[in-house]
């Protein structure tokens, strides 16, 4: 196409100023793919990108940290005109032309080719968010958290991450308590796959350094006062998979349940993460995801709709996951 829209943030008087623009393919940066791009999603990090709040943003910038599309020309021997792919992170939407674009020109490097099981807008109800409960499921099993050893802990059970991540789980045979500051949510988390849902007042306040064995592992999307008591109430053995700051960056914790229940914390990393680790989410999503819980838990939105969505997505107001349509 000679010209595409784009959403585009850029330095104003007092803050970022977002505006719609049409663009030029001369007017994206260096890649060696160009993707039309058919579908996006909003996720945390989008939500302070589009009301100026994330750190270290390069602007002028069009943001969007995922996209879904077809390759239209590549001189990246992986790519050829034609293929669908995905993209999750890689700075996309923080330091390079994001997702929220007819248009967008990439490193091949950064591209997954989308797995034949899902269409574009599936992979995007995914997103980052259940591409990173992937990694973390992942992360689990490497450390020997398997179903028969007991219960997981999810916390921020609702929103994009904690959603799939529960379905995943359940799917898997786990047994789930899903934590979440919203009970009106209990029958949507309950469908998904919870056995039990928890109050999060219960993890988010200092405890005791070392708890109640309650759970075998644990997803947790909060850090801060939520992280520690996840990981003081641990069983012998188990692991925590870190993935999330909603609560905040600090980390109020102490070593006794490293020292003295052996307990291990993951970190998860899906923005740098290596393309064969990305590659292997990918396909146990194919393999582990039920589509039907994937479209329970998936509202569909224009690219319009972004800017109301994202103080919602900050707020927490944003229940499971949300595909936005581009092109």
């Amino acid at each position: 196409m000679d010209e595409f829209k784009a959403l585009m943030l850029s330095r104003g008087e007092g803050g970022v100023r977002v505006s719609w623009e049409r663009l030029r393919e001369a007017d994206l940066m260096d890649g060696d793919v160009t993707v039309c791009v058919t579908h996006s999603t909003i996720n945390y990090k989008d939500g302070l990108a589009l009301t100026g709040k994330l750190p270290g943003m390069r602007l002028p910038l069009i943001p969007g940290i995922d996209l879904a599309g077809t390759v239209v020309s590549s001189t990246n021997a992986e790519f050829t005109t034609g293929d669908d792919v995905i993209l999750n992170g890689w700075g996309s939407g923080e330091r390079h032309h994001g997702g929220y674009a007819e248009m967008a020109r990439v490193k091949g490097d950064w591209l997954v080719k989308r797995p034949a099981a899902f269409t574009n807008a599936q992979t995007m109800a995914i997103g980052t968010a259940g591409y990173t409960a992937m990694l973390a499921v992942l992360a689990l099993e490497a450390h020997e958290v398997m179903p028969d050893k007991g219960p997981v802990l999810v916390t921020g059970a609702a929103g994009g991450v904690g959603s799939v991540a529960v379905a995943l789980l359940a799917k898997l045979e786990y047994r789930v308590i899903a934590s979440t500051g919203r009970p009106q949510e209990a029958d949507y988390l309950r469908a998904l796959g919870a056995s039990e849902i928890i109050d999060r007042a219960e993890l988010g306040s200092p405890g005791r350094p070392l708890g109640k064995e309650r759970w075998a592992g644990a997803i947790d999307v909060a850090g801060s006062h939520t992280l520690a008591n996840a990981l003081a109430s641990t069983s012998y053995g188990g692991a925590v998979a870190a993935a999330g700051l909603a609560q905040g960056m600090d980390l109020p914790a102490s070593v006794a349940p490293f020292i003295l229940r052996g307990v291990t914390l993951i970190g998860i990393d899906s923005v740098m993460a290596p393309k064969a680790r990305r590659v292997k989410a990918w396909e146990r999503l194919a393999q582990d995801l039920d589509r039907e819980k994937l479209a329970s838990m998936t509202a569909t939105h224009p690219l319009a709709d972004v800017l109301a969505l994202a103080p919602d997505i900050l707020a927490g107001k944003v229940r499971g996951r949300i595909v936005l349509g581009v092109g």
